[in-house]
C-alpha cells in the first residue's frame, strides 16, 4: 500500500475522537454530577466493591464492551488514588510515536506499524493516555484493523464520557474533573475548541481560554470563551509525591 500522508498530531487526535464519538457503539451518556470522590476513592480500594480497581483495570483490559458507563466513570477517576498515580507521568513510548508522526515525508508502512506497537506500549504503561489511544485508532484503521480500533473508539469515547459526566465546564462550580492536566486539551479537541491560553483563577482550577473551531459544540446555545477543569487532587497527589518541586 501507498505510504501515507502525514498529519499534524492535532489532526490525527480530532479524526480519532470524530471517529469514536460517531462509532456505532456509542455509549449511553451518563448523567451529569459533580463526583463524590471520597465515595469513589472508598469504592475502588474495596476489595468487595463492585468498583474495586484491580476488577475495573482487568474489565478494561479484556477484548470486550462489557463495561458499563458507570463502571469507566469510577476506573477513571479512582486512578487518581491507585499508588502509582502520578499526574504528570508521561511513558517513555510517548517520545516515540510523537517523533515518527512528526517526521518529514510520509508514514511508512513500516512507520505505522512502529507507531501502533510503541502507541499500545504506552498505553499499557498508562491506560488512560487518550493522546496515545487516540494514535492507535487512527493507525489501526489507516492498517485496515477496524475491530481492534473499533474496541479502542469504545474505551476512548467512554473515558470522555466520564469526564464529561463530571460537570457543564461553564463555571468553576461545575468545572470538569481530569486525572491528567493533559486531558483538559485533548476533551478541548473534541468538542471542537482550540486552548489559546490556560489561566489558574484559584487552587486547583484551571480555566482555559479558547477559540472554537469550525464544528464547535454549542452549549446551551452558546458557544462558550472558555472552560473550567477540576484539578485539585492531581495538584495534591503530585506534591504529595514530588515533594519539593513546585
Amino acid at each position: 500500500s501507498p505510504p501515507m500522508k502525514r498529519f499534524a498530531i492535532i489532526a490525527i487526535i480530532a479524526a480519532a475522537l470524530l471517529s469514536a464519538s460517531a462509532g456505532q457503539a456509542r455509549p449511553k451518556q451518563l448523567p451529569v454530577e459533580k463526583p463524590n470522590l471520597e465515595m469513589i476513592e472508598d469504592s475502588v480500594l474495596d476489595p468487595t466493591s463492585r468498583f474495586y480497581f484491580p476488577r475495573l483495570q482487568e474489565r478494561f483490559e479484556a477484548n470486550d464492551t462489557v463495561m458499563t458507563p458507570l463502571e469507566y466513570r469510577y476506573f477513571y477517576l479512582g486512578y487518581m488514588f491507585q499508588e502509582d498515580y502520578d499526574p504528570y507521568r508521561i511513558s517513555q513510548f510517548n517520545d516515540s510515536t510523537e517523533a515518527l508522526i512528526n517526521k518529514p515525508g510520509d508514514i511508512t508502512k513500516h512507520d505505522a506499524e512502529k507507531i501502533i506497537s510503541f502507541s499500545e506500549k504506552a498505553l499499557w504503561d498508562n491506560p488512560l493516555d487518550l493522546r496515545q489511544m487516540s494514535f492507535l485508532i487512527h493507525f489501526l484503521r489507516q492498517k485496515g484493523k477496524p475491530i481492534r480500533a473499533k474496541f479502542w473508539e469504545y474505551r476512548l469515547q467512554n473515558l470522555l464520557n466520564s469526564i464529561l459526566s463530571t460537570g457543564t465546564g461553564l463555571d468553576a462550580d461545575n468545572a470538569w474533573y481530569v486525572v491528567y492536566p493533559m486531558h483538559e486539551y485533548d476533551l478541548l479537541q473534541l468538542l471542537g475548541y482550540e486552548p489559546i491560553e490556560a489561566e489558574y483563577p484559584a487552587d486547583g482550577m484551571d480555566r482555559l481560554k479558547v477559540k472554537p473551531l469550525k464544528d464547535a459544540r454549542r452549549f446551551n446555545g452558546e458557544i462558550p470563551g472558555a472552560f473550567y477543569f477540576n484539578v485539585k487532587i492531581p495538584q495534591e497527589e503530585y506534591i504529595r509525591k514530588h515533594p519539593g518541586e513546585e
